[in-house]
């Protein structure tokens, strides 16, 4: 049964799916490496959950300004995805057919995420007449402390 509602219209993006076939790809992949490896595969399966989970909570956020921010996470993630299955590939720990599928598969989830980006802040120049990404990132998102009100003891 196909559960549809209006904060599940992330679904319909093909970027979505592409990255959360990446995050099945990476996994099947990556759990065999060695009992020595399992945080760094961890880590590099979590980036790749990342991105399509930002993508999704952008979506549902419903504020163009919000869904581009959450968007840029996903590409920090990206990069942070692509940083560690090269390493992997260097250090002779996933084979060179294994790295040129996810190499393959995150290219063109990248690619597309780039260009649901570049669509949004098309749609948020036209809409505002100001463009919120390709500046200053520092003056798009002032620093906010993170642990203003957090539990962890000073």
């Amino acid at each position: 049964m196909e559960r549809k509602n209006i904060n599940r219209g992330f679904t319909q993006l093909r970027v979505w799916h592409d990255a959360t076939d990446l995050y099945t790809l990476t996994f099947r992949i990556l759990k065999g490496l060695p009992y020595e490896l399992r945080k760094t595969a961890a880590n590099c399966i979590d980036a790749s959950h990342s991105i399509s989970r930002d993508i999704a909570e952008g979506y549902s956020r419903k504020s163009i300004k919000e869904y581009l921010n959450h968007l840029n996470i996903a590409l920090g993630s990206s990069g942070e995805y692509y940083s560690s299955i090269y390493s992997f590939y260097k250090a002779n720990q996933i084979t060179q057919e294994n790295f040129e599928q996810l190499d393959k598969l995150h290219y063109k989830t990248e690619n597309e995420l780039i260009q649901l980006t570049k669509s949004l802040q098309k749609k948020l120049k036209e809409k505002t007449g100001t463009i919120l990404f390709n500046q200053n990132p520092m003056k798009a998102y002032p620093i906010i402390p993170v642990f203003q009100y957090s539990s962890i003891p000073k």
